[in-house]
């Protein structure tokens, strides 16, 4: 059986092939595109981050300053002017108004000896008793860096009281000045107390508008300045690797903290060596993203949602015509004479024109050879007939005139009267097939011509049934086998010889057998019956039953024919198969011309 293809599988190819591509071109853009994004993404959050960091540390700077220039106003302007011994209220008045201007700003002045003692303050407020300066930082790096100007982490104002007994955050500038006492230099330490709120004020700030990063302020060795979580950091609740921090140098690093990756971005604060860090987080990276990540899956989508319907027509446009060409050649090749379609692209309209070319041809050749084997099947008929030997015929003529000589008239009519039926069936007016009922007839008429001659020595049985009459078959076939039966079988019996006829129709195929209770053969002698037409015939017309079962299978068939059954001494049985096809003339043409058999194997074959 041949395997049909399903219509729509070249369709579904393409469309697939087509969807499969498509898909896999969107996924990689999709996922390019989201890197590239996310990539771009997180660098502007960084040169966002960079630069709100660099604007809160020109804020810083500034606040910063501002302290600077207090300082120096109140060295240069203030001490270096005055004399302790005479000038001590000049001094006061300088430094209250340096602190009015800068009141907002400012906790405190004060002016210390090398010794820790108190010279002059402002506002004027008791030193708390025994605050020990000297064992104070901002007082042990002044002294110990005279050079340079010193900025204290926050802390908490502790030198002096005041009336309303509060605790205030400061950042104290400390710096070694030249006093002089009556004309005497000594070295003092000049500090100056900054209000912290400034400060957290900026840092608040940038750590209000934010998306998962934070900021903080250390100094130089790690310790926090400011610290959205500064209170749980001193209580050992949280924990920040500012130690580490403080080491980098401005830039931005990867960095890997409790097991969380982040960005740290570095900002050092001028004048004091303080470092203003920014941590984004990695989740603040994807968290952008995720908004991202949806609008490209949803473009994505419907950019497949799009290509799919492209895809779709796309692949109607290719398969279309080739499903039409598949579809006529199947036509064609189920016995239909379409006609091949012939469209779409050049490619396939030259295939349409191939295939319809090579049909062409071949129905040409097989009409040829339609024509060229019915030609050859005629003349093997007409040989295989011309076999038979009219010696039968002379013998027949000898015992008509050998009966009118001994006035058997009645005898010699009715024998006559056989012979006419026997060669009326014979010549058939050129006919190969004829029904069974004729070819019956014909047996008949044989069989009494026989009988006669052999002077009843055997008798002759005749038994069909009505249903095998009206069916088609090849004429003259049971002639030789009655021949075979008389001269090989039961020829030589004197009287107890007996040939038995049969017809019969089983599954769609005709059975016609010749019996005889004569010398019968060995199986090798069978073989050599169906199998060697060199055999010397001693008796007979010389028509071998070989040439009757040729004749057989060149209308019918190799699956038709004869079968022979035969043990010595018990008989020979000899069986006809042929097709039960009915007798019309249409069929009786159709056999003749071997077309019947041509389309039924064709049929078979599928």
């Amino acid at each position: 059986m041949r395997t049909k293809l399903k219509p729509k599988k070249l369709q579904s190819t393409i469309m697939a092939a087509f969807s499969v591509l498509s898909i896999s071109i969107l996924l990689v853009l999709g996922v390019m595109v989201y890197v590239r994004v996310s990539a771009s993404s997180g660098q502007d959050m960084i040169r966002s981050t960079q630069k709100l960091m660099e604007q809160t540390g020109e804020n810083l700077e500034d606040y910063l300053v501002s302290m600077r220039q207090i300082s120096d106003a109140v060295y240069y302007n203030v001490i270096k002017e005055n004399d302790l011994s005479n000038q001590e209220n000049s001094i006061r008045q300088g430094m209250n108004l340096l602190y009015e201007a800068n009141r907002s700003r400012l906790r405190s002045i004060a002016i210390y000896n090398p010794y820790g003692s108190l010279v002059a303050a402002e506002p004027v407020a008791l030193q708390k008793e025994d605050p020990d300066v000297t064992k104070q930082d901002w007082f042990v790096k002044a002294m110990g860096d005279t050079a340079n100007l010193h900025f204290s982490i926050p802390h908490i104002q502790n030198l002096f009281d005041d009336d309303t007994k509060r605790y205030y955050w400061v950042i104290s500038l400390s710096r070694v000045v030249e006093l002089t006492d009556q004309g005497v230099p000594f070295t003092g330490v000049l500090l100056v107390d900054m209000d912290d709120t400034g400060i957290s004020r900026m840092m608040k700030k940038i750590n209000e508008s934010n998306h998962g990063q934070y900021y903080y302020l250390c100094d130089g060795s790690g310790q926090i300045i400011y610290h959205n979580r500064q209170v749980q950091i001193s209580k050992g609740i949280a924990y920040e690797n500012s130690e580490k921090t403080a080491r980098y140098k401005d830039g931005v690093y990867d960095d890997t903290f409790e097991g969380e990756r982040r960005k740290v971005i570095v900002n050092t604060i001028s004048y004091t060596g303080w470092k203003l860090v920014g941590i984004i987080p990695e989740a603040t990276f994807t968290h952008g993203m995720r908004e991202i990540g949806y609008f490209i899956a949803m473009l994505i989508l419907l950019m497949a949602m799009m290509l799919a319907v492209i895809n779709r027509v796309i692949s109607d446009r290719i398969s279309s015509p080739i499903l039409k060409l598949q579809r006529s050649v199947m036509e064609y090749e189920a016995g239909e004479k379409p006609e091949i379609y012939i469209g779409g692209s050049l490619e396939i309209r030259q295939l349409g024109y191939s295939i319809q070319r090579s049909y062409e041809q071949i129905d040409a050749l097989m009409h040829k050879i339609v024509v060229e084997q019915n030609e050859r099947r005629k003349s093997e008929l007409d040989a295989l007939q011309s076999q038979i030997n009219p010696h039968f015929l002379y013998n027949a003529l000898d015992s008509i005139t050998w009966m009118i000589e001994g006035e058997r008239n009645d005898d010699a009519v009715f024998m006559i009267s056989q012979l006419a039926k026997l060669f009326r069936i014979s010549l058939s007016k050129g006919r190969t097939v004829i029904a069974v009922r004729d070819e019956l007839q014909h047996a008949k008429s044989y069989m009494n011509i026989q009988k006669i001659r052999y002077k009843n020595h055997f008798t002759v049985v005749f038994e069909e049934d009505e249903s095998v009459d009206d069916c088609c078959m090849v004429k003259l076939v049971l002639q030789p086998i009655l021949e075979n039966a008389i001269n090989y079988g039961v020829g030589d019996m004197d009287g107890d010889g007996e040939i038995r006829v049969t017809g019969r129709q089983e599954d769609g195929t005709v059975i016609l057998s010749v019996s005889d209770n004569g010398v019968g053969m060995t199986q090798e002698e069978v073989h050599l019956v169906l199998s060697d037409s060199s055999r010397i015939h001693k008796h007979g017309s010389g028509v071998g039953l070989v040439n009757v079962n040729n004749r057989i299978q060149i209308l019918f068939g190799k699956e038709y024919g004869l079968s022979v059954e035969s043990e010595p001494d018990e008989g020979t049985t000899v069986a006809i198969r042929i097709p039960a096809v009915p007798y019309t003339e249409e069929n009786r043409k159709s056999l003749e011309k071997g077309r019947l058999f041509i389309a039924s194997k064709v049929e078979n074959k599928e």
